[in-house]
C-alpha cells in the first residue's frame, strides 16, 4: 500500500482533530466543526457559559465580534488513561462589533479528545478584559 493510501485510511492525530475542529470554527462553519465533537459534548466558554453544539460558541462571537480568527502558535498534548488533553495557545484577531480591528489578544483552549472526537471543551481569552479598556474601564 502506498504512503498516500495509508494517509487517508490512517485516524487523524488528536492535535489534528482539534486543529480541524478549531479552522472549521473559523470559517464559520458550526455544522462542519459539529463532525469532531462527540454527543454531549460540553463546551465552556469564557465567562462560563455552556454550549452543547458548536453553533452556542459561533453565535455568541457573533455579538462580540464583526469577525475572529485564531492564530494558533502552539499545542501541548497530555495523553492520559484513553484520552487525550490537546492545548492550543495562540492570539485572536479581527474586527470588533464597531469595525475596530484587533490582534493580539491572547487565548488558551483545552480539549479533551476520546475516541477520535472532542468531549470537552474550554475557552478563555482576552477580549473581556479588552472591551473593559475600550470603554474606558482599566478593571
Amino acid at each position: 500500500m502506498s504512503t498516500a493510501a495509508r494517509a487517508e485510511t490512517a485516524p487523524l492525530s488528536d492535535v489534528a482533530i482539534v486543529e480541524a475542529y478549531l479552522t472549521a470554527s473559523m470559517i464559520p462553519d458550526p455544522d462542519a466543526a459539529a463532525a469532531y465533537v462527540a454527543p454531549g459534548t460540553v463546551i465552556t466558554f469564557t465567562g462560563g457559559r455552556e454550549f452543547g453544539h458548536p453553533r452556542g460558541p459561533t453565535a455568541f462571537n457573533a455579538k462580540r465580534y464583526r469577525w475572529v480568527k485564531k492564530r494558533m502558535d502552539r499545542f501541548d498534548v497530555c495523553p492520559c488513561d484513553g484520552e487525550t488533553v490537546v492545548y492550543s495557545f495562540g492570539t485572536l484577531y479581527g474586527e470588533w462589533k464597531d469595525g475596530t480591528p484587533f490582534e493580539g489578544n491572547r487565548y488558551v483552549d483545552r480539549f479533551v479528545v476520546r475516541g477520535g472526537q472532542i468531549v470537552k471543551m474550554d475557552v478563555w481569552n482576552d477580549s473581556a478584559e479588552r472591551i473593559l479598556v475600550q470603554h474606558g474601564i482599566d478593571a
